[in-house]
């Protein structure tokens, strides 16, 4: 017997740790009602039909009563597990779920591994890898646009659209293998002007999907937005001010922040990362050089930027983020803050001709550019900048359509290009490749994608795979 036997019957507690209204422990397996029902008071559990609920108390392991509790059957194969499954209801106290816990495992249940309750509905067929993993994905989403993105894998629109491009490789490598059958008879089943269109629109379809990883993970572990700027421009108020919280240290000593500071906030549908950086200017400080560093490596890295100016500055510090610092201009927005609005108006720099071309020569560079007033003191216009910091997120967002959210996901993208690329090489007019080898390369293709549906998997990665689960799922 292995820790991984779906044989065994399995408990866990499937509610969040800590003291609430209510726990939920969770049991499954062929015994699971039996189990139950051995430390169950009330109208018996294994006459109960599926999908009912029913009221009863539960025993510590020394029979005495414990709490009540309500009970809710689910046979199989109609539960999350496809297994008999019993989800019992308690007072949300620790004391209450851990006793609980030593009931069952007394009356013959194990304590289930991390994920072993999804592990075991990928067993049974009710989900595929890729909607597996999106379990978690939508235990961990903290914003609407993970969610979505978390959502649309489940309910398996990303397994379908991985299914139609493996399912077309194996089209077009059944029509080449077809013809090595009869390649005595000199029979060809298939144009190879044909053949060679359609993989040219699967290798484009593949990196189209391998390249959305960028934009996925972002949105995952929170859209990078670098908040750069001279020193005492303003840029730890600003993020103690978007933060809501005294994040960063404010002191009117220039050169105070010397390293990057990270948090995040839900702004809107969206996860934004927010990076305090070192002010930019020169010193002969080499603590603050290497902040200094670091901070333009993060305007370099960033998807939004907000460039903070002190309009009190007799230079008006618009020498921070020249042309040449590594942005991208399809991927990169940037939000000019003009700060310190309450003692300073904005037009004191937006007016001049200065910033009226540097303005110009960023929306060259940038792919959006926005400027806002703002008062990091007061509050005033940060309103203004969340929404810009909301249009800069979502730009250039479908979210109709299939996202890449997971790097095990992304690399197997990456990985079956070389073949494809291959493949399309020998389909072209006058390639001297044999369709054996084309056969082949396609082979090697169609066994990369299928690693990512779940069709070819092996213990390790299940286990690499599940062993981030929480217990209870």
């Amino acid at each position: 017997m292995t820790i991984h036997d779906i044989n065994d019957t399995i408990c866990a507690i499937s509610t969040p740790p800590g003291i609430g209204g209510i726990a939920v422990i969770r049991i499954s397996g062929p015994d699971a009602i039996a189990t139950a029902d051995k430390i169950w008071h009330g109208r018996p559990l294994a006459q109960a039909p599926g999908q009912t609920l029913r009221y009863g108390t539960v025993d510590a392991p020394d029979g005495t009563r414990l709490d009540d509790a309500v009970a809710a059957i689910y046979r199989a194969p109609h539960s999350y597990t496809g297994q008999d499954t019993v989800e019992i209801s308690v007072h949300g106290s620790t004391y209450i779920q851990h006793t609980l816990l030593q009931s069952l495992t007394a009356a013959g249940a194990r304590l289930a591994a991390p994920g072993e309750y999804t592990r075991r509905a990928l067993a049974a067929g009710k989900l595929d890898l890729p909607q597996a993993e999106a379990v978690a994905d939508i235990i961990a989403a903290r914003s609407r646009a993970e969610h979505r993105i978390a959502a649309t894998q489940m309910r398996g629109g990303y397994s379908a659209r991985l299914r139609t491009l493996r399912d077309t490789l194996i089209d077009i490598a059944s029509l080449l293998e077809l013809e090595l059958d009869f390649s005595e008879e000199d029979v060809q089943f298939a144009d190879r002007a044909d053949l060679l269109n359609r993989a040219t629109q699967l290798r484009d379809e593949i990196t189209r999907l391998e390249h959305t990883f960028a934009t996925g993970n972002a949105i995952r572990q929170g859209i990078p937005t670098a908040i750069v700027g001279h020193t005492n421009a303003g840029k730890s108020s600003l993020l103690n001010a978007l933060l809501n919280d005294d994040r960063a240290i404010v002191s009117d000593i220039h050169g105070t922040t010397r390293d990057i500071i990270e948090d995040t906030a839900t702004i809107g549908d969206y996860t934004i990362r927010f990076i305090d950086t070192a002010g930019i200017r020169d010193t002969s400080d080499t603590i603050e050089q290497l902040g200094i560093q670091r901070s333009r490596r993060a305007i370099g890295t960033a998807r939004i930027l907000i460039l903070v100016l002190d309009p009190t500055s007799p230079t008006l510090d618009t020498d921070t983020i020249p042309a040449g610092t590594g942005a991208t201009p399809i991927d990169t927005h940037l939000i000019i803050a003009i700060n310190k609005t309450d003692i300073a108006p904005s037009s004191t720099i937006s007016d001049t001709p200065h910033f009226r071309h540097y303005q110009r020569t960023l929306q060259s560079i940038y792919r959006t550019v926005d400027t806002i007033g703002i008062s990091a003191a007061t509050g005033q216009g940060l309103d203004t900048l969340r929404e810009a910091i909301l249009r800069a997120a979502g730009q250039g967002l479908d979210h109709s359509d299939i996202i890449v959210t997971n790097e095990r996901h992304r690399q197997a993208l990456a990985d079956a290009l070389p073949p494809l690329d291959a493949v399309i090489a020998a389909l072209a007019p006058g390639s001297p490749v044999t369709g054996d080898l084309i056969a082949q390369d396609l082979r090697t293709v169609i066994s990369t994608l299928s690693t990512i549906i779940g069709d070819i998997t092996t213990p390790d990665l299940l286990t690499t795979i599940f062993s981030r689960f929480c217990i209870g799922k």
